[in-house]
């Protein structure tokens, strides 16, 4: 019996199984996909992130990422990185650099399709695979956070993303934010010759449909040939009653999740991966809970704010001329949005507030 099942082999899940490694724990990898996945993102990962992932030795190709623009229109405000660089990756080459680290270390990946889990007083079985504790890890509408009665509905409008791909050459090093009265798109450089565009919005449509809302965009990327297959994912908004169910921690995406305009998913799934792993080791899991929300709480705060804000068409018109107007708050944000996940506030010489891209 391994000390440990991971199910869901992404972001989440693969950096669970190497904090269980480095703590020593015996762990398998089940997922139901083969080869390299990728999935719609905005593929930006704060410095928090790039940090976290290089304390687990992985070390993903990208482009370097100065720090975030918001634009809207003939309006622009932009905030450099205080505590390093970020990077823009494409999912399909952070996943990779995750499998390899996961191969270096020994832990074996299944594939192997996990559709619930039977618990008794000495562990998890999972697909005719037998562990201790286990870790859902498998992604936004985790069925096992419905099999486990975690999952709680929600029935307003909700957002949806959707990516693409251009064959064109960054011109900025900074995340873009277009802000238009129904979406976002955010422009992420992730190779010298590549640059993913994202657009969020609460709106049905197709991806050209939704990028006519950004004429600044259409400008820049005419001509440019499209690299890959569009991506969608959504709703975004999902909700979990709990963070545990007996033996069964959830990680990522799966244990909960506002929304993607921030961009510190990544950073937050390896945190998570790593206080799951120290509850496991110390036989307390259900110190987890506390410590989720303890590692989030920042994350729920400004993006509750930030949607919250945005969601009043006059409020949302105003966002970036008020950051035109206060750059100070606008940095302040942007700084505490690149700091790791688990990392206390820094005192400023000015007040905080909320919005990031």
């Amino acid at each position: 019996m391994k000390d440990l099942l991971v199910v869901g082999g992404g972001p989440a899940g693969l950096a669970t199984a190497l904090h269980a490694a480095r703590e020593g724990l015996t762990v398998t990898v089940l997922e139901r996909r083969a080869g390299t996945v990728d999935k719609a993102c905005g593929e930006g990962l704060m410095p928090g992130a790039v940090a976290a992932l290089a304390d687990l030795g992985v070390d993903p190709a990208g482009h370097d990422l100065r720090g975030i623009r918001y634009v809207a229109g003939a309006r622009r405000v932009e905030a450099d990185f205080r505590s390093g660089a970020g990077r823009g990756v494409r999912r399909t080459t952070l996943h990779d650099a995750l499998r390899d680290a996961v191969e270096a270390a020994g832990v074996p990946v299944e594939q192997a399709t996990v559709h619930g889990l039977a618990q008794d007083a000495d562990g998890v079985t999972a697909a005719g695979h037998r562990g201790r504790y286990a870790v859902a890890a498998d992604g936004l509408h985790s069925p096992l956070r419905r099999s486990l009665g975690l999952d709680r509905p929600r029935r307003r409008q909700l957002r949806r993303g959707l990516r693409r791909h251009y064959a064109v050459r960054p011109w900025s090093d900074h995340v873009e934010v277009h802000w238009a009265r129904e979406a976002e798109a955010y422009v992420t450089p992730v190779a010298d010759d590549l640059v993913g565009v994202a657009v969020l919005t609460t709106r049905r449509g197709s991806y050209d449909d939704h990028l006519a809302a950004f004429p600044e965009l259409l400008d820049r990327l005419a001509g440019a040939p499209h690299a890959g297959s569009d991506r969608g994912a959504g709703p975004l908004r999902q909700d979990a009653t709990a963070r545990t169910a007996g033996r069964v921690l959830l990680v990522g995406d799966a244990a909960g999740y506002v929304d993607a305009l921030t961009g510190e998913g990544i950073a937050l799934a390896v945190a998570q991966a790593g206080a799951a792993v120290q509850a496991i080791a110390r036989g307390d899991v259900a110190a987890y809970e506390q410590d989720w929300r303890r590692l989030t709480r920042r994350y729920r705060w400004l993006t509750h704010a930030l949607l919250g804000a945005t969601s009043l068409r006059p409020t949302r018109t105003a966002l970036v001329p008020a950051a035109e107007r206060l750059p100070w708050l606008f940095g302040a944000t942007v700084d505490a949005l690149a700091r790791p996940a688990d990392e206390p506030g820094r005192p400023h010489s000015s007040p905080t507030g909320q919005s990031a891209g």
